[in-house]
């Protein structure tokens, strides 16, 4: 019984260390979440304009055109690092893209934070309450989706844009769908 004590935990760490070499050769990372809302319609909601803009969006704003879905918010440090690419995405006109200004505890930080760095958006929500963040299961910000011409959440990239992920994953599956009906 005494052996069984010093069994026990050893059995524990060699399935520790088992799960572990699994996950790394899996080549997945490991703190990504899959979405269970991938290949299905975005569900329906309507987020309100932030403060100085006429127009929020609402979900028909995103059919009929593959879009891309940013949600941001100006106390997220990453949202900043990914910012710049987001606009040489908007310069090149390459996708429309739509922002959830998520969280914001000020409704001029998110304004403001716009005003400095520049606005990528064609059309940006306020989602105080997480209702937007919420219907597409964000878990942190940043993170961006991929709505397809008949309004289905085709990809989630959790993080920040970056040029690469934009180059090997996010500008191939935009271009394919583009050419589906």
């Amino acid at each position: 019984m005494r052996r069984l004590i010093y069994i026990i935990p050893l059995i524990v760490l060699l399935a520790v260390v088992g799960a572990s070499i699994v996950q790394m050769k899996s080549g997945k990372p490991a703190n990504e979440l899959p979405s269970v809302l991938i290949n299905t319609p975005i569900p329906d909601f309507t987020l309100a304009p932030i403060k100085g803009r006429d127009d929020g969006f609402s979900t028909a704003d995103l059919k009929g055109q593959v879009t891309l879905v940013n949600l941001f918010g100006s106390w997220c440090f990453a949202c900043l690092t990914e910012h710049p690419f987001l606009m040489r995405i908007k310069e090149q006109n390459l996708i429309p893209i739509f922002g959830l200004d998520w969280r914001e505890k000020d409704p001029d930080a998110g304004p403001a934070w716009l005003a400095k760095w520049g606005n990528p958006y064609t059309r940006i929500g306020d989602d105080p309450k997480s209702k937007g963040a919420i219907a597409l299961g964000v878990t942190g910000a940043p993170e961006s989706f991929i709505i397809d011409k008949k309004g289905i959440i085709r990809y989630k990239q959790i993080g920040p844009i970056t040029p690469e992920v934009w180059d090997e994953t996010l500008w191939p599956i935009i271009q394919k769908l583009r050419q589906e009906q």
